[in-house]
């Protein structure tokens, strides 16, 4: 089970902020998913929201500040608590930082069509130049965003994020050619999955927390899960598969692996 790190690792450090990757980096996760917005000078920054007010106590759009006034923000308001300030980064510090990270799932945030060409063409030009098209896959609910991506560059990875049943999300992954279908864990059926691993799809999961989900949704065969807790899952993983290893031949079941790793909610 492939883990992702959600806004980095939510539940552990601050949403978003390159001291919450670099918490969950060191824990040896690799995987992440992350938001993208705007900023003022046209660059591509790291935060959920189209404003600064829930995560940073000051107020206004993204649009409306430079990636230096983003980058000298406190962005450590109504997350998880943090010992030292942590500034909005931009997608590009991101990159520099980790840049043997394995993959990044770019989710993009609606917003008015003018502002989302403009950073459809930033994406485009950062994967293009860093050569990331198998390391790094644009997500996104809004259709026509997705849909100018691929118009860009055909080889750049799309994703469709959705948690609505209907219409039916692999028809309009499909139709949107997508090679990810990133759908919310209480709507993930095995019918689903298989149809989406049918049509070349990679399956993942959000926000999955707790190890119980994580083994239903594994059962039903998805390929990742998003979730807030990253390195605790991922040593669930690791433990889990270590064990494995070690039993005499033949019992390499679920029942025995679960019942030598108690269930938890992470």
């Amino acid at each position: 089970m492939i883990v992702y790190g959600h806004r980095g690792a939510k539940g552990e450090a601050p949403e978003n902020t390159l001291a919450g990757f670099t918490h969950a980096y060191r824990h040896g996760v690799r995987h992440f998913e992350l938001d993208l917005v705007l900023s003022k000078d046209g660059k591509p920054v790291v935060i959920h929201d189209l404003t600064v007010d829930r995560t940073t106590g000051q107020n206004g759009n993204v649009a409306s500040y430079t990636t230096a006034e983003l980058a000298d923000m406190d962005a450590r308001r109504n997350t998880t608590s943090w010992p030292k300030k942590a500034g909005i980064p931009t997608l590009e510090a991101l990159l520099n930082e980790f840049p043997d990270f394995e993959h990044l799932q770019l989710e993009v945030k609606k917003d008015s069509r003018q502002r989302l060409n403009v950073l459809c063409n930033r994406l485009t030009e950062i994967i293009q130049r860093r050569d990331l098209y198998d390391r790094v896959a644009i997500t996104s609910s809004d259709n026509g965003f997705l849909q100018e991506a691929r118009r860009r560059d055909r080889k750049v990875r799309i994703g469709l994020v959705t948690d609505r049943k209907f219409p039916r999300p692999v028809n309009t992954a499909a139709r949107l050619h997508c090679d990810f279908l990133c759908i919310g864990w209480r709507i993930c059926t095995e019918a689903v999955v298989d149809d989406a691993h049918r049509r070349g799809m990679h399956v993942s999961t959000w926000t999955v927390n707790r190890i119980h989900d994580m083994l239903q949704l594994e059962a039903k065969g998805v390929d990742s899960i998003i979730t807030d807790y990253p390195t605790s899952s991922r040593m669930f993983f690791e433990n889990r598969a270590r064990a494995a290893l070690q039993l005499p031949c033949g019992q390499h079941t679920a029942e025995k692996t679960e019942s030598e790793n108690p269930v938890q909610t992470v």
